[in-house]
């Protein structure tokens, strides 16, 4: 019984964490998709804004390389160890150690960056060349940009810090004032440029790089708060800092196949329709809101609860968490999916068909984004099973399993990019993430000497048939509304498919949902009062 108390307060806990990062990735994925919408309105899917997409992809890459993927698995995991088991001054050694060998690799990154940027983005989009100024675009921003990667990092060890101490909220929240700062500044000046002949879309790219500064400086005042006073004093012989460094190398390794992954996506797409790789961005961008919603907000929670069972050698408990954790995910996700791939259209219509944005770009994007659907729910568990392998110290497997994802989707793409164009690749990534989430969790099964897979497909049954209903209501009432043309057709879609939606799955999952599910509910619902 003490176990299973303790299992509960586990899987409470992390939804109570779990629940502060998304209130705060809410706002930030809510701020994201009206800086999208700004992109929509002011640069339609023009060459332009394939450029701008090309340009910041370049520091994105290298930011899910090294900062928020690598960087921040590796030093949660001895973080949380020397928290636990060493000194507050060996902690803070450990600290400004990592703060500083970052500030150094990455700063000559940036540099060499900028000095190559013409011959990266000849790299990612070789097409560009074919039209007239589009590599030149690309190629400035990629400059103006390139220090986006330095204060992401930082960032990203900020929140490393903040969430092993307890801290989920303001990390979280501070991705946020990135899409606040983009939005200020990269409008003005995106509206000021061009009364001096210059283009627009630079405006964007220096309110990028803006908003990165201020998700960097808002964490600093909790990061101080917490205890720790950063110094740029580097300790190479640091043990801490060579275990992050033995850490991050083979993540860097499994990281680099997602990042082959968009690069071989991003440069398949610059062969498509000159507009491809915008609709796919913007597609992508809807599709990341339930996966930073609910995905990100559960691998947070979940990877400093398993960092600290996995300290403990508390591997039973490990496995209930982790189950429980997917249950979660699931619970959110699968609904998602339905409802993204039912209201794609007016969703896409709703958010983005202003300004430049036309009704045919609508049409690709949703069509897009429908394929982008079907992997929501892998992709979010991949999230959390990754930093799962690293707090067992094994990292080979994360590392087989991307790369075989990458050719999963070289070999999806190639059969169907002729035939489909761009949605091939919407099609090629989700297909090739659900082939990573299930070789992933087969594994993870063997290594954890097996976890609770009975209770894992019981919540499972429930919440399929729970979004069955939900989908079967949601197409009804979308036929039922009152065909309106314009943005107030969209929006009276839109939200009476989610208000349907929501009632339509919660009762359904209440009956159907195993005991666990609906003690998850009644954990989050209490928590929430």
């Amino acid at each position: 019984m003490k176990h299973q108390e303790k299992e509960r307060q586990e899987a409470v806990s992390i939804a109570r964490s779990a629940r502060s990062v998304s209130i705060a990735v809410f706002l930030s994925r809510i701020l994201g998709l009206v800086r999208e919408q700004v992109l929509a309105a002011l640069f339609g899917a023009s060459a332009a804004m394939d450029a701008y997409v090309v340009a910041f992809r370049i520091p994105n890459l290298l930011r899910d390389l090294f900062a928020e993927g690598a960087l921040s698995s590796a030093f949660v995991t001895v973080f949380s160890r020397y928290r636990a088991n060493e000194s507050r001054k060996e902690t803070a050694a450990l600290v400004n150690s990592v703060f500083s060998a970052i500030t150094i690799v990455v700063s000559v990154i940036c540099i060499l960056g900028m000095t190559y940027s013409q011959e990266l983005v000849s790299l990612i989009a070789p097409d560009f060349a074919q039209v007239p100024g589009k590599l030149e675009m690309a190629r400035d921003m990629t400059r103006i940009m390139m220090p986006f990667l330095l204060t992401i990092s930082i960032a990203a060890l900020f929140m490393g810090i903040l969430n092993t101490c307890g801290y989920f909220f303001i990390p979280s929240f501070a991705s946020a004032c990135f899409n606040l700062g983009s939005i200020l500044l990269g409008t003005g000046l995106a509206l000021l440029f061009p009364k001096y002949g210059w283009p627009g879309i630079y405006g964007m790219a220096i309110g990028t790089l803006f908003g990165g500064f201020l998700q960097m400086a808002v964490q600093i005042p909790l990061v101080i708060r917490a205890g720790f006073s950063i110094r740029p004093t580097l300790r190479l012989a640091h043990p801490g800092l060579r275990t992050v460094a033995r850490l991050m190398i083979p993540a860097v390794v499994g990281l680099s196949a997602t990042q082959i992954n968009i690069f071989i996506n991003t440069n398949f797409a610059s062969q498509c329709a000159e507009g491809s790789v915008s609709w796919l961005n913007y597609s992508f961008r809807i599709m990341f809101f339930p996966i930073g919603l609910f995905g990100v907000a559960l691998s947070v929670a979940t990877h400093s609860s398993l960092a600290k069972l996995a300290a403990q050698g508390e591997y039973r408990r490990m496995s209930n968490a982790l189950v429980s954790s997917l249950t979660m995910m699931f619970c959110m996700t699968i609904p998602a999916t339905c409802g993204l791939w039912l209201l794609a259209k007016p969703i896409i219509a709703l958010i983005f068909q202003h300004g430049r944005f036309t009704s045919f770009d609508t049409v690709m994007t949703a069509q897009a984004l429908q394929l982008y659907a079907i992997g929501l729910t892998a992709y979010s568990a991949v999230k959390i099973l990754v930093p799962v392998f690293y707090n067992l110290n094994n990292t080979r497997w994360p590392v087989a399993a991307s790369f075989s994802a990458v050719a999963v989707n070289i070999v999806i793409i190639i059969i169907f990019l002729d035939q489909f164009q761009h949605r091939a690749i919407a099609l090629s990534t989700s297909l090739s993430i659900l082939f990573n989430f299930l070789l992933l969790a087969t594994v993870l099964y063997r290594k954890l000497g097996g976890f609770p897979v009975r209770r894992l497909m019981l919540n499972l049954t429930g919440i399929v048939a729970a979004a069955a209903i939900m989908s079967i209501a949601v197409k009804g009432i979308v036929g039922f509304v009152p065909k309106i043309n314009g943005t107030a057709g969209s929006a009276l879609q839109v939200f009476a498919g989610i208000a349907c939606g929501i009632t339509a799955y919660a009762l359904p999952l209440w009956f159907l949902g195993s005991r666990e599910i609906r003690e998850l509910m009644n954990s989050v619902i209490s928590r929430m009062k």
